[in-house]
């Protein structure tokens, strides 16, 4: 019933996030805190290149790995236009089994949050774990559901080349509070000339997690020295509900 980012939301996030976007100064953020890496690095979760590519033009050595085969195509053209050839992988993070080890991986602006449940979040962190060299890094993004309401539901217009528009429907279904779990389903429809051409249906699940719980999770698989901070401001803490928290831990 629903798609996992299909050709309109990939579309449409190329349209709004083009390469070298930083939100909220994420880019900037990992490039300081990678500085010191001579080795590989993997992005999880890499889209259509907005952040690799930045990394990639700074002299980094990237890999990307993704689920969706819509946002790799996309990804994959906009490193060919700047001639870059990293290595982009097609896989689920729940099944990870690439032929590398990377000195650090990144999952920058709360992607982890978008696996469903604690379980397939176990399991993920685990995979990376086992994709590092030994003493490597992983540095991931969380999100909080602060501004979270249910029954909300709103309505984007972008305007594309071509006589063509996007119009993005969110409607926030449900917040469990007990699992840390929201539900938001998202309704794009691509219209041209005033005809609707295509329509795309996606099921937005979020899990979120407290910051000692997390602290825990990764220290119970062998990670060590474990930091925390937030708004992309390194050691700051505790943070306000309303940031991104990014932590940082060593394979032990």
């Amino acid at each position: 019933m629903f798609s996992n980012y299909g050709k309109i939301s990939t579309e449409l996030y190329d349209f709004t996030k083009p390469v070298g976007t930083s939100i909220n100064g994420d880019i900037e953020y990992y490039m300081e805190r990678l500085k010191s890496v001579n080795g590989k690095v993997l992005e999880a979760g890499v889209g259509t290149g907005r952040f690799i590519i930045p990394l990639l033009e700074e002299g980094f050595t990237v890999d990307g790995v993704d689920y969706s085969n819509e946002m790799l195509q996309i990804c994959k053209e906009n490193c060919k236009e700047r001639k870059l050839k990293p290595n982009l992988y097609e896989a689920n993070l729940e099944s990870l089994q690439l032929p590398s080890k990377y000195e650090a991986i990144v999952m920058p602006t709360g992607s982890f949050c978008l696996i469903d449940g604690r379980k397939d979040g176990m399991t993920v962190l685990n995979n990376l774990k086992d994709h590092l060299e030994m003493g490597g890094r992983l540095i991931i993004d969380l999100l909080l559901p602060y501004d979270f309401k249910e029954g909300e539901i709103e309505t984007d217009v972008f305007t594309l080349p071509n006589d063509e528009g996007i119009i993005l429907e969110r409607r926030s279904d449900k917040i469990d509070w007990i699992n840390q779990t929201t539900t938001t389903y998202l309704k794009y429809e691509k219209w041209k000339l005033g005809k609707l051409i295509d329509t795309e249906l996606q099921k937005f699940p979020l899990t979120w997690y407290g910051m000692e719980e997390f602290r825990s999770i990764l220290k119970s698989l062998g990670f060590i020295n474990i930091t925390c901070s937030s708004n992309y401001v390194f050691e700051r803490y505790p943070v306000a509900s309303n940031e991104i928290i990014t932590f940082e831990a060593e394979k032990g």
